[in-house]
């Protein structure tokens, strides 16, 4: 059999394409289990702080429930909180139990008493946490390692991802 010579570029892009196709394939999977090896990896970040409730701090649960922390998931999947810490410098410690954060949400930690939603998590406590003038917050996964840290104080904030 003789091949023109047309037919032979032909033949070699379509091996070509083939070959690139079965790559890509194989590549999916790798990429997508790789994500859930790495589960601190999940984007959950600290996206946002209040730490001086408006107005006088007077102790009441309306003025605890304004200091706050706000978790966001950046990711496209959820991600499962249980065991997860939120730590304060003086060494306030809130542990999530049976909390899921969904993929690209955010769930604001308030201090004082309340009911749990997906958007609200209450930390039912009587005295505040976060410092006003200077303090971090760290968020720690299940297994103890530092996700997220949010710090403020001597008029900047510093924030530092893992």
């Amino acid at each position: 059999m003789t091949l023109s010579a047309s037919s032979t570029p032909r033949r070699i892009a379509a091996t070509v394409l083939t070959a690139g196709a079965l790559v890509s394939a194989a590549a999916l999977p790798a990429s997508a289990h790789d994500h859930d090896r790495h589960p601190s990896r999940a984007q959950v970040v600290i996206s946002d702080v209040r730490a001086d409730s408006p107005g006088r701090d007077d102790g009441s649960n309306r003025s605890l429930n304004a200091e706050w922390v706000e978790l966001t998931n950046r990711g496209r999947h959820a991600v499962n909180l249980d065991g997860w810490t939120l730590r304060s410098s003086d060494g306030h410690r809130y542990r999530f139990d049976d909390v899921r954060l969904a993929g690209r949400a955010t769930v604001r930690v308030h201090t004082g008493h309340g009911r749990d939603t997906r958007t609200d998590l209450y930390q039912d406590r009587r005295d505040y946490v976060w410092d006003n003038y200077t303090d971090t917050a760290t968020l720690r996964d299940s297994r103890g390692r530092t996700v997220d840290t949010e710090s403020w104080g001597r008029g900047h904030r510093h924030h530092h991802r893992r």
